[in-house]
């Protein structure tokens, strides 16, 4: 099999809320289905990421404050984790900070060569936000 495009789907509590979200994370809304809409699509560049309120997979969070590190527990997040590769994390970081998006792990450069954050939308999925470390080998996640 060659895959030719990959579009994940998330299970959303509220579809309207989500597309406000992703709007304050940089994305942009790009088709909604249904009256009303209970399926639709948000965008980044090449990137699109399908939105369906009430199903196709789970949702909700651990409970734990924190995606990584000693205030987590990783294996018991309930919702999608989704890595997304960037050119400048803390620059996401400020906007998700001055946006007020819930962030779980801060800027840190990881010992994978990735400078990574998480985020976490509010049904609980978790955004691994990340930038291979220059240098240190193909950490940019284009395998």
């Amino acid at each position: 099999m060659i895959v030719k495009h990959l579009t994940p789907i998330l299970n959303v509590s509220d579809i309207q809320q989500s597309f406000l979200w992703f709007e304050k994370l940089g994305w942009k809304r790009g088709w909604d289905w249904g009256t009303p809409p209970t399926f639709g699509g948000v965008c980044s560049g090449h990137c699109e990421i399908f939105l369906c309120q009430g199903g196709q997979g789970g949702r909700g969070t651990s409970g734990y404050p924190a995606t990584f590190g000693p205030d987590s527990n990783e294996a018991a997040e309930k919702a999608v984790w989704i890595s997304l590769w960037v050119d400048d994390v803390d620059e996401v970081h400020q906007r998700c900070l001055e946006q007020g998006i819930e962030v779980t792990w801060p800027p840190t450069d990881m010992p994978w060569n990735v400078r990574e954050m998480h985020v976490r939308h509010p049904d609980g999925h978790v955004f691994r936000v990340g930038r291979g470390i220059e240098g240190q080998g193909d950490t940019s996640g284009g395998a």
